[in-house]
Parts: structure tokens; C-alpha cells; sequence
């Protein structure tokens, strides 16, 4: 009988030592998601290298609406409301035309330049940690790469700077591994692009966009 409730409390000891690890275990995610960008005017446009210093106001660049696209991998330690997350992410919000309107003189319907900015960043994480429900919030740092397309007075250029966002979303899961989310996202940058009138120099400018997303997360 001794030997059996020494087995008994030997065999309680080891399955209370293996649950406790499991449920204090750091929660990691994978991610994919995808929505809409609703970029801001380019502005605060300045010229670089030759064109520096060229009396203003520079003419914004009005950017169209884009698809944007992404995934991201998250860490939180155990069930705690804080954690961190990967993410890259693309989107094509190109630069309308100058003046596409036929009724005036300087019509020029190509104009318009193509434009893509993929960032890869890394966020702080605020959630409140439900079991169906997760609001959260965050704010991080990354690099944006931003390239410019060709034109018949642009060249080609591309331009890596600094970038940051913020953000807030809602988490629900329908399984306890697979969860639904929805997010904005506010992002930006400044960008150069020393090189798109070639000898003549360049342009710089604030960019600034507005993303709505929904994805799909599953959790390990």
C-alpha cells in the first residue's frame, strides 16, 4: 500500500510538472491577410541633387487606392497581454496622372507613374488575452522599399528608408488554434528617389497610407 501511494504521488507530481510548462508555454502564430490601402497624397515634395533648393511648392503626388497583401508570425510568452510580431507586407498604390482631364490643354493621361512599397517591420503587441475575443493594439519600426516604374520623363529608381505604423485590430477564434481577424493600419515613410530625372536629379516626399485588412491566423 506505501508502495502504491508513493507511485500514486509520484505519477500526480509528474502530470502536475507537465501541465503547468503547457499552459505557461509561449503562444506563436502564423498569419496571412489582405485589404485595401487608402493612400494619402505624396507630399511635402522637394527636388534632390540638382533640382535641391528649387522654389515651391512642389505639386503632390495624388496616389491611387491599392490591393494590399501580407503575413506576419507572432510571439507571445505564455497567456501574458504583450508580445511581438514579424511582418512583411506590399502594396501598389500608384501615382495618378498629373492631368488626366481630355478638356484641358496639358492632357498627358500618361503621366502617372507606377509605384510599390513592400515593408518589412517589426511591432510591439497590446492584446487583452480572450479565449473567442482578442482587441488589441500595436505600433512598430521596419523599412520600406519603394520602387518607381519608367515613364517618358521618370526613371526607373527605388528607395529603402525607415518606416513606421500603428495599428489596432480584433482577434476571434473558431477553433482554439484558428482565429478571424480585422485590422487597420496606419504607415509611413519619407522616400528619395535621387536618381528618377536622371542627371537633373531628384525628388523626395512624405508617404503616408491607411490600410483596412482581414486575414486568418492559426496558433500554436
Amino acid at each position: 500500500m506505501r508502495k502504491f501511494t508513493i507511485g500514486l504521488l509520484i505519477t500526480g507530481v509528474s502530470f502536475t510538472t507537465y501541465c503547468i510548462p503547457h499552459q505557461a508555454s509561449a503562444e506563436m502564430y502564423v498569419a496571412g491577410y489582405g485589404g485595401v490601402n487608402f493612400a494619402d497624397r505624396i507630399n511635402s515634395i522637394a527636388g534632390t541633387g540638382p533640382l535641391a533648393g528649387v522654389p515651391g511648392p512642389l505639386d503632390d503626388w495624388d496616389l491611387q487606392n491599392s490591393i494590399t497583401y501580407g503575413g506576419k508570425i507572432g510571439y507571445f510568452p505564455g497567456s501574458s497581454w504583450y508580445g511581438i510580431e514579424g511582418e512583411v507586407f506590399n502594396t501598389t498604390p500608384h501615382r495618378k496622372s498629373f492631368n488626366d482631364d481630355p478638356s484641358t490643354p496639358n492632357f498627358d493621361p500618361a503621366s502617372g507613374v507606377h509605384f510599390r512599397v513592400t515593408t518589412v517591420g517589426a511591432n510591439f503587441i497590446a492584446r487583452y488575452p480572450g479565449r473567442t475575443f482578442q482587441p488589441y493594439v500595436g505600433a512598430g519600426i521596419g523599412a520600406a522599399i519603394a520602387h518607381i516604374g519608367d515613364t517618358a520623363t521618370v526613371r526607373s529608381d527605388t528607395d529603402v528608408a525607415a518606416a513606421w505604423n500603428v495599428l489596432a485590430g480584433l482577434r476571434a477564434f473558431v477553433t482554439p488554434q484558428i482565429a478571424v481577424f480585422g485590422e487597420y493600419k496606419y504607415t509611413g515613410a519619407t522616400f528619395k528617389f535621387d536618381q528618377a530625372f536622371g542627371d537633373l536629379g531628384g525628388v523626395s516626399g512624405n508617404y503616408r497610407a491607411q490600410h483596412i485588412l482581414g486575414g486568418l491566423s492559426y496558433h500554436f
